[in-house]
């Protein structure tokens, strides 16, 4: 079903919103690959699979399930629902994503958990980490700047003719991260590792705190650099350093 959505749904968006993309060499050709993007608004989860040379699938919150309107199409379309309140169906859910990038297939989830509804960038969780470590699929971070434009919080119908970018940034591999003797302590370094390549991506201001919390008020956040298109690119030593804080 997603094939031919997005057979009608491309030209549909193109005529609609000025979209851009750069970055696009980092997608690899064939094989499995885990895309991380940033997440500001609803419509994210439509203009990455509508640039994207292959269908993805998506982990998205189990309340769809709730709604007469999604039940049924959003699974259709590559949806995989996860209970964002953790335990066993977490774990069904990312069992089944793995499952799909062994057979090559692209999967995206986002490090964040929720939309941010503030436009910070929040910490990341390690769904991906875990993901590419078990099945040696690369992360693919991806910046998606002019989104919450198009679709704000609460709104309910997408803004036309406005533009939108995504960015694609290099793939992490699980191999290439320092080595990290305890497997929590790894996890959280690809993690943020992740996170630092898409705010080098998008220029949003980092947050140390899990958007999933409730509240979004802007804690204390990282220092920006002085041009906002391109903040200052720390290592993942430093990054550890910072959450240990």
């Amino acid at each position: 079903m997603q094939r031919a959505v997005l057979t009608v749904g491309r030209p549909v968006f193109a005529s609609l919103w000025r979209i851009r993309t750069s970055g696009l060499e980092n997608i690899p050709a064939t094989g499995p690959a885990i895309f991380t993007p940033n997440h500001t608004s609803v419509i994210d989860s439509f203009f990455l699979p509508a640039v994207l040379p292959r269908p993805i699938c998506f982990v998205g919150k189990a309340e769809y399930l709730d709604d007469w309107k999604t039940r049924r199409l959003f699974p259709a379309l590559g949806m995989i629902p996860i209970d964002r309140t953790g335990g066993d169906a977490s774990t069904r859910a990312l069992d089944t994503a793995a499952g799909l990038l062994e057979c090559g297939e692209f999967f995206g989830i986002y490090p964040e958990g929720t939309r941010s509804r503030t436009g910070y960038l929040h910490k990341g969780h390690t769904g991906a980490a875990r993901l590419s470590l078990r099945t040696g699929a690369p992360i693919i971070p991806v910046g998606i700047l002019g989104s919450r434009a198009i679709q704000p919080p609460d709104v309910p119908m997408p803004r036309p003719f406005r533009p939108v970018e995504l960015r694609f940034g290099k793939p992490i591999y699980p191999a290439s991260s320092e080595s990290v003797a305890d497997t929590r302590m790894r996890l959280r370094q690809i993690t943020d590792e992740v996170m630092f390549e898409i705010r080098a991506l998008t220029g949003q201001d980092y947050v140390n705190e899990y958007a999933t919390k409730g509240k979004q008020d802007a804690p204390e956040t990282l220092k920006v650099s002085v041009d906002p298109e391109m903040p200052e690119r720390r290592s993942s030593a430093d990054v550890l350093r910072a959450t240990a804080v």
